[in-house]
Order: structure tokens, then sequence, then C-alpha cells
């Protein structure tokens, strides 16, 4: 017997629909919402392992003060009492709170009203500054509001989808496989993947545009003037619905094809493919992400895209739009009640004075922010320089995210006041914190989220709450009550937030602003219950309405959308001390910084490690062979040590290093440490996919692999990286030989007592160490160290943890640290979903297996989530090849 729930998933911004079963013995298990509009019953895999996520490990249970349990009211007291101190002292801007798009929007909505309507302060960001708020800035220039257009529906109703900057195989994979099977069902719709990398996604793609870093403003400016020298505009609605076509094209100078090529670093052959098929394309969806945001001219390439979409009225109908895809579950959610520090609840502008008086009123609010606050990357710096003297951080972990992280870092430890809210209490943030608050994670909470295409949707709660841990919204409401405002934040629960978020929306509207949800104004506890998803706008009396500006009506006072004159950023000139451009990203399987996804082993099988992809040639030039350690250093003198990944599918000059990494799981490995604090001049984001770097070999003196069902207590080498694997951890490492030898630092590292049996191999001209230590039939450690990369199928070691080794004679075969002949290894992880390994992939290609459905027929692999399928072609690709020859 088991109970069922409903609710949504907490990573990326697709909002994917989650039912959430428990046993009668507390086992959670989870699949896909058939029901859910975004997904249709669909998970990647990381929703599919979200059960596996949900131990206590690591929990913050209870508040801390300077590192000492403490209760509730000593934790809010202490939070409230120095905040009303700090403001009384140094004025409301000498506070500030730095949220989270993990946050829900009832949490989201306390914090904005603390801090900009009674507070007086709009030093209030988010996290989602880091990844959308480029495209916030665009739409609000082009359309007058922060509105986006379309339906997921869209992609699959398109004859053309753009992707610019999305690596949407693995960033939003569950749009991935609604695309790809759209295209599987209707082969004469196009892809084209604009991307300086041939990601996973480009394997779907007609046309792949591999543009230079900060190339996409050029390209789009082509497309605007091929687009108007061809006939292909739509000159009524440009005329009735528009204006600044003019004014933009002529910043678009006449270029070449020679010129635009030159610009964009894209063959002047497949510029023009691709010029054609937009062109002659009616129904034309173009979907941008982080590639595009996080840039120094990230709102210039949102609006060079949005122009092109003006002219030709692609807008607002099926099939046909702009579509801006978050990052985050609630990135939306937080944009639509003010969370970034430029703007106010309802999507009303802190600029404008009608509505700052509007909210204030509203709330009844003492006082009302009358100018934008910091943005994030201004708001550590004036944490850093004085200027900010308490800080409150929720849900987010902004010493590892943050450019310049160690900045960040630095700005924390001499800041006089810093609160942390979170789940997990050894977070790179939170061990700085003055205060510790334990809140509630995924599977506790009780709220709403909004997704990429506007689909409100509810998290629901189906676990108990663990030790003292509280919701955000009643962390920050208790401290609103103890400042002094008790009857602004007098909330019961969350259905009363969301009853006044959706009665603000509605508040003296209209039909003048588009976020309206006045339909739910009057909610109660039982209809939030039962809330089912649905898409705002939702004005009190009407259904909720599912795309934006069919009818040309925008919300510029004079309701005319607006063409943007942008220009190219000038090319920087290559610096011979720091000839790579760093791009940054997610992989596959895991998610921000690891406090949820690297606690399932299954998500860390596939990559285990952080790395840096490098092209070949370049490789070569500078001396690497894959596995090598490298070391990758920036301008202001911060450097990495990653894993060396050899692939013709990077562009050369550039390297990519993954984001998740941090002083948890790969303390060398931080690489928001590299990137410097250069953000957008209009919407303050920063550029994260753009740092110049050197890349040279790192040379250890020894190179080492353990697996342990006991997690290392010391790690004392210059790089290492630790994952979760079934029955235990593996870690790998490089560094000088322990003083006392590797015995004797396995042995105190791991707490291993003398009973255990250790076997061991010793080759000194090779360097090689190979030791195991056995309990009874159980191995508990096995460690492999040599001068070079180690040589050890790790997956199989891995997997030794949760097998018997009864025979004593049999043990000495896994010194090896490889099966013996005809033994099964299946290699690295490709499919998260079902554990296939590539070796076991390969096999069933030789035997037969020549396409990805015949391998999902024969092993599973790519059948659930589907996010491993453009690795699988590869690797069948390559067998038949190899085969051929």
């Amino acid at each position: 017997m088991s109970t069922e729930t409903k609710t949504t998933c907490p990573y990326c911004g697709v909002g994917c629909g989650v039912i959430a079963s428990v046993d009668d013995a507390g086992k959670v298990s989870v699949k896909g919402d058939p029901d859910h509009p975004a997904n249709f019953g669909r998970l990647c895999s990381k929703g599919s392992a979200l059960a596996e996520t949900l131990d206590l490990d690591g929990r913050a249970l209870y508040p801390e003060i300077d590192g000492e349990r403490a209760n509730w009211d000593e934790a809010l007291d202490r939070v409230a009492t120095t905040f009303s101190q700090t403001i009384a002292e140094h004025g409301p801007d000498s506070v500030a709170f730095y949220v989270s798009g993990q946050l829900l929007t009832e949490d989201y909505y306390v914090a904005n009203k603390l801090m900009k309507g009674f507070i007086g302060s709009a030093n209030i960001d988010t996290n989602s500054r880091l990844c959308m708020a480029s495209s916030v800035a665009g739409h609000r220039r082009a359309f007058g509001s922060d509105t986006v257009p379309g339906a997921y529906e869209d992609l699959e109703l398109a004859d053309l989808v753009v992707l610019v900057g999305s690596n949407m195989a693995w960033c939003h994979p569950v749009l991935y496989q609604r695309l790809a099977a759209a295209k599987a069902a209707r082969p004469t719709m196009k892809v084209v993947v604009i991307d300086p990398r041939r990601t996973a996604t480009s394997d779907l793609a007609d046309l792949h545009l591999s543009v230079r870093p900060d190339g996409d403003v050029a390209l789009f400016n082509g497309l605007l003037a091929h687009l108007v020298e061809t006939g292909r505009t739509d000159e009524a609605f440009v005329g009735a619905h528009t204006t600044g076509l003019a004014e933009a094209l002529m910043a678009v100078s006449r270029q070449s094809m020679s010129d635009l090529s030159d610009a964009t670093g894209v063959s002047g052959m497949l510029l023009r493919q691709f010029f054609w098929l937009f062109g002659q394309t009616e129904k034309v969806v173009t979907c941008y992400s982080q590639g595009v945001n996080q840039s120094a001219s990230g709102t210039d390439k949102v609006n060079a895209i949005l122009n092109c979409h003006l002219a030709t009225g692609r807008i607002g109908q099926p099939g046909m739009g702009p579509f801006s895809l978050t990052g985050q579950p609630n990135a939306m959610g937080g944009r639509e009640v003010g969370g970034l520090a430029n703007m106010l609840a309802g999507h009303m502008a802190i600029e404008n004075p009608v509505d700052r008086d509007r909210v204030q009123r509203f709330w009844n609010a003492p006082v009302i922010a009358a100018k934008a606050g910091l943005k994030a990357v201004d708001m550590f710096e004036a944490v850093a320089d004085g200027r900010i003297k308490a800080i409150w951080i929720m849900s987010t972990n902004p010493v590892v995210s943050m450019p310049n992280a160690d900045a960040v870092r630095k700005a924390l430890e001499v800041c006089p006041f810093v609160v942390v809210s979170d789940i997990q209490k050894n977070t790179d943030t939170a061990r700085l914190a003055h205060v510790l608050l334990p809140a509630t994670g995924w599977g506790e909470k009780s709220g709403t989220v909004t997704n990429s295409e506007r689909r409100i949707s509810r998290q629901r709660p189906f676990l108990s709450v663990p030790g003292e841990a509280r919701p955000d919204w009643w962390q920050l409401a208790e401290v609103g009550k103890r400042m002094g405002f008790a009857k602004a934040f007098d909330y019961a629960s969350p259905a009363e937030i969301f009853a006044e978020h959706a009665t603000l929306s509605a508040f003296e509207n209209d039909g003048t602003r588009d976020f309206d949800i006045g339909a739910h104004a009057t909610i109660d506890d039982e209809a939030y219950d039962k809330l089912s998803p649905f898409q705002w706008p939702q004005a009190e009396g009407t259904a909720p309405r599912e795309r934006f500006f069919a009818d040309g009506r925008f919300y510029h006072p004079d309701g005319k959308a607006r063409f943007i004159p942008v220009s190219s950023p000038a090319i920087p000139k290559p610096d011979a001390r720091y000839p790579f451009t760093l791009n940054t990203g997610r992989v596959r399987d895991h998610w921000h910084t690891m406090t949820r996804t690297g606690k399932s082993a299954r998500l860390s099988a596939h990559i285990a490690e952080p790395f840096c992809e490098i092209h070949p040639l370049d490789a070569a030039e500078i001396g690497l062979s894959d596995a090598d350690l490298v070391t990758v250093q920036s301008r202001h003198d911060a450097s990495i040590i990653v894993r060396a990944l050899l692939t013709e599918r990077q562009t050369r000059g550039a390297v990519f290093v993954p984001m998740h990494w941090t002083g948890e799981t790969a303390p060398s490995a931080r690489v928001c440490t590299l990137v410097p604090s250069k953000v957008d001049p209009v919407s303050g984001q920063p550029a994260l996919k753009r740092t110049e770097v050197s890349v040279k070999r790192n040379e250890a003196s020894n190179h080492g692999f353990l697996v342990s069902t006991i997690k290392p207590a010391d790690l004392p080498f210059a790089y290492w990286a630790i994952a979760r694997t079934n029955g235990g951890h593996r870690v790998e490492f490089a560094g000088n030989t322990p003083a006392d030898g590797w015995e004797s630092w396995l042995r105190d590292s791991l707490n291993l007592g003398e009973s255990l049996q250790i076997l061991g191999y010793i080759d000194s001209q090779t360097g090689d160490h190979r030791i195991l230590a056995f309990e009874g039939d159980h191995l508990i450690a096995a460690l492999f160290v040599s001068r070079g990369p180690v040589s050890v199928s790790r997956q199989w070691a891995a997997d030794q943890l949760t097998e018997r080794h009864s025979d004593p004679r049999a043990r000495s075969m896994l010194v090896a640290g490889r099966p013996a002949p005809g033994r099964p290894d299946k290699g690295a992880i490709v499919c998260s979903c079902f554990s296939v390994g590539v070796n076991e992939i390969s096999a069933a290609a030789r035997s037969g297996c020549c396409s990805v459905e015949a391998i999902g027929k024969a092993l599973n692999a790519g059948t659930n989530c589907g996010s491993c399928r453009p690795e699988i072609r590869r690797i069948v690709d390559a067998t038949h090849v190899l085969a051929a020859e």
C-alpha cells in the first residue's frame, strides 16, 4: 500500500509534473505525471533519481548561532535584532537579501515584501540574475513587459526550431524529448543549433552553426538585414504594431558575407543556409538560454533575436515566436513577485512612481524602495567594501556559483553578519554563516513554482519535516514580526500568501499589466491543495491564456513593440598568455552545486569528476594526453585543476569546464573562481561563458583512485574529487606521497581497525601501489596509485563494494583493477537510468544492434529519459566505423 502525491520537479525550468509514492515502510519512489502538460509523464535522469536524493546526510536540522546549536527564538531574535540595529545605524541599504530560483513563489513573495516594502530597500537579488536577467531586460525593452509569449506546444508545431546557446538535450531534457519526438513524427521539421560547442543537442540538428563566442549579435543582425533585403518582413505587422525598425537597421552595418563570416566564425555557406531557412519558413520558434544570457552583451543578443521575430510578425501564434528557456524551477515565479533588485511585485516597475505607490498602498507598507537595489555582482562587492553589513542568503551557494567566487568568499568572511537558510549545513556558503537556519526541502515544502511557459504548478509535501527545519516563508515572516511588522506578516499558510500575491497581480490592473492571476485571489487552503497547473494570465472570470502578442498589443504606453538597435561587441585582441576561451555550464546528470544530485550514486556514475573539454589538436600543441590533469588559469591569477577530456566536439581555441564541483566535492575545481566580475551593462548578468584562460599540464607526482565503503576523513592532495557510488564513495586524487606511506594514510583516513585483512602490491619501478582492505568477505576499500593517470576499470572497481568476496584466492585478482578475462565489465556508465555502460553498448553494437532503438530493445538504454541517446548514437556509429576499417 502506498500514498501518491502529485508535485513538481525541483530542477530545471521545464517544470515537470512528478508523482511521489510513499509506501508503508516509508520508501519513496518517483515517476512522471502523465497528466501534467509540461512533460506528460516524461522525466529526465535527474528527475527519475529524485527518490535517491532524500536522505538526511549533511542536512541542517536545527538553528545554529556561531556554529553552536540554538533554538528558533534565539536564532530569529538574533536575525531581527541585528538587521534592525544595522538599519537604525547605517540605513536600509546597509542590509541585503540574496535569494534563489530554488525558493517557492510564496517564499519569494514574503522576502520581497519584507525588503522592499517594510525595510525600504531594494537590496534583494537572486541567483536567477546569473541565468535569465538578460532575457528579462530584453523582453522589457522590446515588449514593455517581461513576457514569454509562447508555450511548449509551439516547439512541436513549428516547422523550424532554432536553438541558440542551449544544450537542450542535457539542460532541458524533457523539452528535448518532446522536440525529438515531434521531428521523428514529422521529418520535414528542421532544427538549427547555434552553439560554439558540438553538444549532445547538435545530434538532432539539420544545421549546426559553431558561432564564435559573442558572435550572436552579428549573426542575428545579419539575419535581420537579409530578411529586409529579401522582402521576408511582415510590413503590415511592423507598420501597425512596432516602432524603430529603421533605427535598428541603421545599427546593422552592411557587411559582405565574408565580413559576416569573420564576425561570427561561421562559413558563408552555412550562413546562407540558415538565412534562407529562417526567411522562407513561416512557423519558426527560436529558443535561447544561458549561451545567450550569460554574456556581457546578453541583453543585446536577446533583442537581436526579438528583432527578427518582430520584423516577420512571427510571434504569439501557434508554432512561432521567441522562447526564453529559464534555468531554475522557479526563476519565473521569482520574476512574478519582483525577485530581482530592479523590479517590483506583479511585474511592476520600481522606476515607475505610480507602480511604487500602488504596491505600497496594497501592502499598507510604511515605506517602499525608491530605486533599484544592488544586483548580484554589485551586492557582493558592497559586502566586500563594507557598504552592506548584514546579508541573508537563502537556498543558494554564491561562494561557488558567483563570478570571482574567491572574492565572494572573502567578502562573506569579513561581513559583520551573515545569515544562511539552507537544507545542507556544510555548503561552501553555509560554513560562513553567523546564523544558520535549517530550511525545508523538496518533498517537505508546500507552495508553487512557475515554469518557462508561464505555467504555475504546485509543489506538495509528501515527507515529514526533519528535525527543526522550517519553510523559508515562515522564517521570513517571523523575522518580519520581530522587526515590528506583525500585522503584515501574520501568515498561517502558503495558501494565504498565494492569495495575496494573486490579489496584488489584479490590483488596479484592468489589462494594463501582463501578469494577472486574479482568478485565484480568493483561493482557500482546500482549493490551494487541489490547484491544477495553469498558465498565466488568468484574470478574474477568464480562462488561462496560452500566448501573447498575436493581436499586436504590447505593453509599452503606445501599445507597440520596440525594435532595439544593437551592435556587435568588439572582438578582443588575442593574448598569447591566455590563448583559450573558457565556457562554463552544466552536465547531463548534475544540478547546480550538487547538494541534491550529488547524493545519488546513479547520477554520479556518468561523470564523477570535473573535466576540461579541449580539442585534440590544441591538446597536442601543449603536450596533453587524454585523462591528464590540467591547470586552468585566468587573468586575475585564479586557477583550478581538472581532468583533461580530449574531444573534437570542442571548438579549437576554446575549453569547457562544468560548474557543479564545490569545496565539498572537488575544492580545486570551483570554476567560477576563474570568471571575472564582468557583467552586461543593461541586465547586470555576469559573463560566465567567456573568460580568457591558459591551460597547461599539471605535473603531479602521484595519481590515485580509491573506492571505499567509508568516506575518507582526510584527502591531503592538490587535487581530489569525491562522488557517491553504490555501497560507498569513489575518489580521484593527485599529489605527493603521504609522509607515513599509502597504507598508513589509508588506515588513518578511513579509521580502519587492526582486524581488517590487508592485501597489497607495490612495484618500485613503476611506482604502482595497490592496497585492498577486507572485513570478512566484504571489500572495505581498494586503493590504486600510479605515477600517471590510473588505469583501472572504475565502475567495475566501485561495484566490488557491493559484492561478496569469500574466496581468498580470488581476492588477489582485484589488485589488477579490472575483471578477469571473460568476466563482465560494463565500463563507464552512459545510461544513468538503467546503469548501462559503454562496454555493454559497444558489445551490443558489434553483435548487430545498428541503431539507438536496437540498443534500447537489447539493453533498455535510452528508453526512459532519453538524455543518453546522443551518446549511444555516437558509440554505435564509432563501433561500426571501426568494424568497417
